[in-house]
């Protein structure tokens, strides 16, 4: 039973979209998780910080990688230290600050995450494949407004 059996038509339309969007995205990730566990042997958190370090071929310092990620030092450095001893990622000391690291992709991390990212995309595309484009551009734009309008209650609370 998925969030949106729970409800029913006397609730207002918008918690019942918000459970849809809700559904939608647990669906999508499911699939995602079972591609890249099936085809590439990984998980989404290792694919998701291949894919920060991927828009930083500089490499980015873990404090910086968290926070993109959203997750605390704690969540990442496990995940981190998986690819270093698989050398996808490779971690580097800070001359200017021995307490802190920068991770970057290898070459061969590099290689495997445009593979990986190449099939994502697909994945992504066919979940969406049901609509037309003029309606995913439609919804796309609706979606923005949401997410205009949320970022702008956020900021009138703090």
């Amino acid at each position: 039973m998925d969030l949106e059996a729970r409800i029913h038509s006397t609730h207002p339309q918008a918690l019942r979209l918000w459970l849809r969007m809700l559904t939608c995205t647990q669906l999508i990730e499911k699939q995602v998780r079972a591609g890249l566990r099936d085809e590439f042997n990984t998980t989404l958190p290792r694919f998701d910080l291949m894919a920060q370090l991927e828009r930083e071929p500089q490499g980015m310092k873990m404090n910086e990688l968290s926070r993109r990620m959203m997750v605390t030092g704690g969540n990442i450095t496990p995940v981190t230290d998986q690819l270093v001893r698989e050398g996808l990622v490779e971690r580097m000391g800070l001359p200017q600050d021995r307490r802190a690291w920068l991770v970057r992709l290898t070459p061969a991390g590099r290689s495997l995450f445009k593979k990986m990212a190449k099939r994502h995309e697909a994945w992504i595309v066919a979940a969406f494949a049901s609509l037309k484009e003029p309606d995913i551009t439609q919804l796309h734009a609706l979606l923005g407004q949401v997410k205009q309008h949320s970022h702008a209650m956020a900021l009138e609370k703090t």
